[in-house]
């Protein structure tokens, strides 16, 4: 089984954390994967690199197999991150554009109602990426967070973003690059040491955290992926949860049924989630005090109708 990891060219921050992984030994040059994206083989990890959008080169998991014969088993995608604050961040995220109904046009790639499927390094990897952030000096200039599931492009297999942000100073910093090299290196086991977040249902903790609500980088479902051993599967913000106010139609509710995609935003998270973690017990964490009564009521009961368990905070440690 082999991890891909995806880079551009047309992207500091995608580009310079790749070259600083290949800086590393034992890599060797791979085959071409057409029709001209370059490749590079260490162990069982594979880094391609194209000059298109991040976002929307689609399929490419699908792609490396059918032209290596290779089974791809995750893969890492490495992109800037942009913020209206500004501000110096690495973040990880898991992708999807679920808040969007077929024939809505997505702006940053993926397709409408789709969660790809989380990788279970998330949780273990943005602990990890405190730490070195933490002892390569570069907190506490650097936010570290997680964010919200957002974006494309179509993959098929577990899957992740790890970025740079915020404006075009950061996306080239070398010490930033360094450390998501430095991440990908300890993280996938490439320096002989054993990798960090390989999911097993037989040993060790099993919860799995679906974040519902909340804001873009998610901070109350982040205080409890800091513990350890807490594994992240999607992570619902506000605004992939689109809740038509009941009062506000102007239609007559029928048995106050609240419209809006949130149904099926949440149920393909959860489904998502529940396949990449084969035999976790997936806990829905809501952050409560980020909805309305109303919408907390609905959400709950629809929690509920679809056997999907809610937990507390206390409930994952």
């Amino acid at each position: 089984m082999v991890t891909l990891i995806v880079a551009t060219t047309s992207d500091p921050a995608s580009i310079n954390p790749a070259a600083a992984l290949l800086a590393m030994p034992g890599w060797i040059a791979g085959p071409i994967l057409p029709p001209d994206i370059k490749s590079f083989s260490n162990k069982q990890t594979r880094v391609i690199q194209h000059d298109r959008s991040i976002v929307k080169e689609d399929d490419l998991d699908l792609r490396w197999e059918e032209a290596t014969g290779e089974v791809i088993d995750e893969v890492i995608f490495l992109s800037r991150h942009t913020a209206v604050s500004n501000r110096p961040a690495l973040t990880v995220h898991p992708i999807g554009v679920l808040h969007l109904k077929d024939g809505e046009s997505p702006p940053q790639g993926g397709k409408p109602g789709w969660a790809a499927l989380p990788n279970p390094r998330i949780g273990p990897w943005f602990r990890l990426l405190k730490k070195m952030a933490e002892a390569h000096g570069l907190v506490p200039e650097f936010e570290i967070t997680l964010e919200a599931t957002h974006h494309g492009p179509i993959t098929n297999k577990p899957t992740m973003f790890l970025e740079i942000g915020s404006t075009e100073e950061y996306w080239k910093r070398d010490d930033a690059a360094q450390v998501m090299a430095l991440l990908m290196w300890e993280g996938l086991g490439l320096g002989g040491g054993e990798a960090v977040g390989n999911w097993n249902s037989e040993t060790g903790k099993r919860k799995v955290l679906l974040g519902i609500g909340g804001g873009h980088y998610a901070p109350r479902h982040m205080d409890i992926v800091l513990k350890d051993d807490i594994w992240v599967g999607h992570l619902l913000s506000g605004y992939s949860l689109p809740m038509e106010d009941p009062t506000q139609t102007k239609t007559t509710p029928v048995d106050n049924y609240i419209g809006g995609n949130w149904r099926q935003s949440i149920k393909a998270a959860f489904e998502a989630t529940k396949a990449a973690f084969p035999g976790g017990e997936i806990l829905a964490h809501l952050d409560h005090k980020s909805f309305k009564g109303w919408q907390k009521k609905a959400i709950t009961e629809f929690l509920a109708e679809e056997s999907i368990n809610v937990g507390k905070p206390n409930d994952f440690t």
